[in-house]
């Protein structure tokens, strides 16, 4: 293992943050804010609690989830774009790393952003509503491999993109919608009988339905099917990962 060359990748992915400070916390912060105001008091006013739960505390999963997959397919995808972009990728592939080092790095670092914006909207959730995490280990776990697992994804967008255009194309045609549509804001149970089968289709209601679970002990799904989607998604990320990184997809040709 080239700890050097992974932590290299690492620190320089994380001193971009570093330098994006104000955008990457404090826009997050004003997300969450208008969230509150828009669903948790406009609408929380005429839902007063969703299966026993407050709504203003019932969305916090929900939006924590939908900020959690953007940041971290955004971050991984930009990560590994720009040296692409700029003709730095080719030093990368000169260098004596391998490509699961490069993967640790840029993945490492996407993820670890991600976890830090999501810890801060769970404090600055906590100033609106009263939170309640049932099972702490099982949140940080779905914390921890959601970020992972669509920092994975958010790599092979990276790979496949061709331009700046293509970056954004699939998190605002199909994630943040697939998010929205996922139970984020709502139970499916308030739905009639076809659309609940229809959300069933939908891989991110699982995550959400988990996550909202380790919270406060209520799921629109088993958690353990919530478990087994999000490990079945991760091991196809990583399948996709290693076959383009051997076929040199989109970069050594």
């Amino acid at each position: 293992m080239n700890y050097y060359g992974v932590k290299a990748i690492y620190l320089h992915e994380m001193d971009r943050m570093r330098r994006t400070l104000f955008q990457s916390l404090v826009s997050p912060l004003i997300s969450t804010s208008l969230y509150f105001i828009v669903f948790g008091s406009a609408i929380g006013s005429r839902i007063k609690e969703v299966d026993g739960v407050a709504y203003g505390s019932f969305i916090v999963p929900g939006m924590i989830m939908l900020t959690l997959l953007t940041q971290s397919i955004s971050n991984a995808s930009f990560g590994i774009y720009f040296p692409k972009f700029t003709g730095t990728i080719y030093e990368l592939l000169a260098a004596p790393i391998s490509s699961f080092e490069i993967i640790l790095g840029f993945v490492g670092a996407a993820a670890t952003k991600s976890l830090i914006i999501g810890c801060v909207i769970i404090a600055t959730a906590g100033l609106f509503v009263d939170l309640n995490i049932a099972h702490p280990l099982v949140m940080m776990f779905f914390l921890i491999f959601t970020a992972v697992t669509f920092s994975l994804f958010g790599f092979i967008i990276g790979f496949w993109a061709d331009n700046f255009e293509k970056l954004q194309l699939i998190p605002i045609l199909i994630i943040t919608p697939l998010v929205f549509l996922g139970g984020s804001f709502y139970s499916i149970n308030m739905l009639p009988e076809f659309w609940q089968k229809v959300s069933l289709f939908n891989p991110v209601l699982y995550l959400v339905s988990g996550f909202r679970w380790s919270f406060y002990e209520i799921a629109d799904v088993s958690i353990f099917t919530s478990l087994a989607t999000m490990l079945f998604i991760l091991f196809s990320c990583i399948t996709i990962i290693s076959i383009s990184f051997a076929k040199g997809y989109k970069i050594k040709n």
